[in-house]
């Protein structure tokens, strides 16, 4: 079955559809939505949440793209609408001196596994935590960030680059001790 199928058959209300459509893409979408918040809970209801909405907008996709990338940004969308709604405060304070992730972070990064690294980025606050997965992870431009999250785009990169340093200083612990 096509994806076009798939969802067809889904905007015509088949629980079957709906079910094959959430077996297909639950896991994945749920690694997303975890990389958003520090808490599996909050990480589980903004699958949820995502959910119902791409059902109830899947009339809306367009085959431009395929469907697993349309439902990943509606997760990205909705777990960054309930950050916003939680207050998750980003804070911009200007530096321009920031440390590159050095050879023994990078092994050290290679040496994680996939939930090893969630768990890690689950420990960022919250602020250079959705900046990082927005640009590092989803692909998004600075542009792109401070307009999603009504931030400036100096306040996007500042957040970033200390995301950067945060999870530098992480793994270089992680090796002096691993």
């Amino acid at each position: 079955m096509t994806d076009r199928e798939l969802a067809d058959r889904c905007i015509r209300g088949d629980r079957s559809a709906h079910e094959l459509l959430w077996k297909m893409y639950a896991g994945k979408m749920f690694t997303v939505c975890r990389r958003y918040f520090d808490d599996n809970e909050d990480a589980q209801d903004a699958l949820q949440e995502g959910f119902i909405r791409v059902f109830r907008y899947l009339d809306q996709w367009q085959e431009q793209g395929q469907l697993g990338a349309w439902i990943r940004r509606v997760m990205v969308n909705t777990s960054l609408n309930m950050l916003k709604n939680k207050k998750a405060v980003i804070v911009g304070i200007d530096s321009d001196q920031f440390s590159e992730l050095t050879d023994h972070s990078i092994q050290a990064l290679s040496d994680l596994h996939q939930d090893d690294l969630i768990r890690l980025i689950q420990q960022m606050p919250a602020g250079y935590r959705t900046v990082f997965n927005l640009f590092a992870v989803e692909g998004f431009s600075h542009a792109e960030i401070a307009a999603s999250l009504n931030v400036s785009e100096n306040t996007s990169k500042t957040q970033y680059h200390k995301a950067k340093a945060w999870l530098k200083s992480k793994l270089e612990a992680s090796a002096k001790h691993g």
